[in-house]
């Protein structure tokens, strides 16, 4: 099959690329939202190929997955077909409901002939589709490989935009945890968590200076909690060596490492820490269990399913989370046993084949 994707979210389409089908990708002069075409940062099979807005009208596209509202005129206008009308679509709906989650409509309640297909079994519960028919198609990841040494007495975290997703993030938390035990944070956007780690290693509260771009999902403002006024003061040492900054005693951060890079680093961490109040699931978790991390989770969303109890501590009992942290980094053997359970659960209910045979199956439906 000849399918239409967009280039939205990278590690996602990392995956969905692997298949035996022809991936066509938007590209646009820019590389913006609209088409960003092939991953610069990721090696993708030849069988996905970009395209621009004028040569889809001359394509042959047999289905178009969908993942964001503004796709469905983008593909009207760029191949001239309407989705779920003359053009075979699927929807993924890569994300829980952005706000009250049992009252949250989807973009596509009132359409019958386009499926939602949703990445959790907590997305499709919480989400109101309506009469949108709807199915779970679980993530499925390129496995990294077992590269955990644990070397390093850290916990790795990953996000991208930190402050602005603050609550969201759990990044209040990241800055709780690294408060007793060290932290290295990987991912976009670090300059502004470093500027918000010395203010809170001050003991002030960043809240007023980062609260306009960090809601969290039912619009409340971000909050700091009182940690900022009981932890620790301290301000930034400037580059470790190694190639970190760090802000504060015990936060090292990473801006924008290549994927690749980040897995050899974040492997030599001895656990890695999940905070995110609020995510569909990060695939990033997923990574970091397939590379034989260890994990603290917050029991939150689809956390509990991902993360059985022999893989790591879930739960929201932040002291908790730092009691299990904190005995992993001294006892590596325990913390490895229980990364090779992370490793061994994640290759069974999230690998590559499993991911691939479900789409496959969901596009020749949509297609008949």
């Amino acid at each position: 099959m000849r399918v239409l994707v967009w280039h939205v979210h990278g590690s996602w389409t990392t995956s969905f690329v692997q298949g035996t089908d022809e991936y066509l990708l938007p590209v646009v002069p820019d590389r913006g939202p609209e088409g960003r075409g092939r991953a610069r940062t990721w090696d993708w099979p030849q069988g996905a190929r970009e395209v621009t807005p004028e040569q889809l009208r001359d394509e042959e596209v047999d289905v178009v997955v969908l993942q964001r509202p503004e796709d469905l005129e983008l593909a009207e206008r760029w191949t001239g077909r309407r989705p779920g009308v003359d053009l075979p679509a699927v929807y993924v709906e890569h994300n829980a409901p952005p706000e009250h989650a049992a009252r949250t409509r989807h973009p596509l309640a009132d359409r019958r002939d386009i499926p939602v297909a949703h990445v959790t079994a907590f997305n499709r519960l919480m989400w109101d589709c309506g009469v949108a028919p709807t199915t779970v198609v679980d993530h499925g990841i390129v496995d990294p490989g077992h590269r955990w040494t644990g070397e390093r007495e850290r916990l790795g975290v990953v996000v991208n935009e930190p402050v602005r997703r603050w609550r969201v993030a759990g990044t209040d938390i990241v800055l709780d945890v690294a408060t007793r035990l060290p932290v290295d944070v990987y991912g976009m956007g670090m300059a502004a968590l470093e500027e918000v780690a010395r203010s809170w290693g001050q003991g002030e509260d960043p809240h007023s200076q980062h609260a306009s771009g960090a809601a969290g999902p039912n619009g409340e403002p971000a909050s700091t909690g009182t940690v900022g006024r009981n932890g620790p003061s301290g301000t930034a040492s400037g580059r470790r060596r190694g190639g970190g900054r760090r802000p504060g005693p015990d936060l090292v951060t990473h801006d924008d490492v290549p994927q690749a890079a980040m897995h050899d680093l974040l492997a030599r961490d001895r656990v890695y820490l999940h905070p995110y109040r609020w995510t569909s699931l990060g695939l990033s978790l997923l990574e970091a269990m397939a590379l034989g991390l260890p994990v603290l989770a917050l029991s939150v969303t689809e956390a509990p399913e991902a993360v059985p109890p022999a893989a790591g501590v879930v739960t929201n009992d932040v002291d908790a989370l730092v009691a299990a942290g904190r005995r992993w980094l001294r006892d590596p053997a325990e913390a490895r046993e229980r990364g090779l359970a992370a490793r061994e659960h994640v290759l069974a209910h999230y690998g590559l084949d499993r991911f691939l045979a479900d789409w496959q199956s969901l596009l020749k439906e949509v297609t008949r």
